[in-house]
């Protein structure tokens, strides 16, 4: 999703340069750093150090090495990535729709919609920021909703304060329709729904769960397709939890083929495992925040998924 613009990004400040006191002889770089730039945080250096931001008498750091006094620091200051967060990049986007108040955009599996720990560069907003420069002026640059990273489809963003507002309105009222298509390990006997509360995992905090503490959340499904030892779900969001759909139907004891965090990667006599979790956004539909108009979209299958429903027969 990148390109060449976005290798040239420089986010650095300025180079600053220090000679070791001979107080300090005998330490460790990592910690010498600290006393001997105050105006930074020790989290801060870490990272520069870590990062290769530092050099020592103009050669590579490291961050155990013992110095002895007199040595010349040079640290290339680099801005918080929180800070550069928000900067427009030039990315392809896939725009299935624009008007003046909306964009509907078709996201491919991969690309993280907000920039967030780990993933501060090359997100959704950073290329919608290059895209339409006046989403500036909007909270999160016009996001609405999201996908997970490896979930591919349909993302309405808008483009003004007041489209942001009406589409927040209808997504809370629960008059947005999400559809999409998910293909999950065994054979689904039956349309059904599941209603659970979905929220943190108090085991692993990088994992959602069915806990009671949790935010309410319903799931339709309808099957479409079975095959031998896999189904291919049509899944109706009631709520919009986050890894809602993942959550419900590992629950239901048929978790997403490709899911490596809730137990869709393992299986047998199947073919290879889509590489991500097999979730596509494939319908969105809700009211133009302008005119009033229904507005539907259907976002066609991404050759990942389209491949491997041709494996499985």
């Amino acid at each position: 999703m990148s390109d060449s613009a976005n290798e040239a990004l420089d986010y650095t400040l300025a180079n600053v340069r220090r000679r070791v006191p001979e107080i300090l002889a005998g330490s460790r770089l990592d910690r010498a750093l600290a006393q001997m730039f105050p105006e930074h945080s020790r989290n801060r250096l870490q990272r520069w150090l870590r990062e290769g931001w530092v050099r020592l008498n103009s050669r590579a750091a490291k961050p155990k090495q013992k110095i002895w006094g007199g040595e010349c620091v040079e640290i290339r200051l680099q801005a918080d990535p929180a800070e550069t967060a928000h900067r427009a990049e030039r990315m392809a986007l896939d725009v299935i729709h624009e008007d003046e108040a909306i964009l509907v955009i078709n996201k491919p599996a991969g690309l993280v919609v907000h920039p967030g720990s780990g993933n501060w560069r090359g997100t959704l907003l950073n290329a919608l920021l290059h895209h339409c420069a006046k989403l500036s002026e909007v909270p999160r640059a016009g996001i609405v909703h999201r996908l997970d990273k490896d979930t591919s489809g349909l993302l309405v963003v808008a483009k003004t304060p007041q489209a942001q507002t009406d589409l927040v309105r209808q997504l809370q009222a629960r008059t947005v329709k999400r559809e999409y298509l998910a293909v999950v390990r065994g054979r689904v006997p039956s349309d059904g729904e599941v209603s659970a509360p979905v929220g943190r995992d108090p085991r692993n905090r990088v994992r959602m769960a069915v806990v009671k503490t949790g935010r309410p959340a319903l799931t339709r499904y309808k099957v479409s397709k079975r095959f031998a030892h896999a189904t291919l779900l049509e899944c109706r969001l009631a709520t919009g939890r986050t890894h809602q759909i993942r959550v419900h139907l590992q629950t239901l004891g048929h978790p997403l083929l490709g899911d490596p965090v809730y137990g869709g990667r393992s299986f047998r006599s199947l073919p290879p495992p889509i590489g991500r979790q097999a979730l596509h956004a494939a319908r969105l539909e809700f009211v133009h925040p302008v005119s009033g108009a229904r507005m539907r979209f259907v976002a066609p299958l991404p050759k990942d998924f389209a491949a491997l429903l041709d494996a499985l027969g």
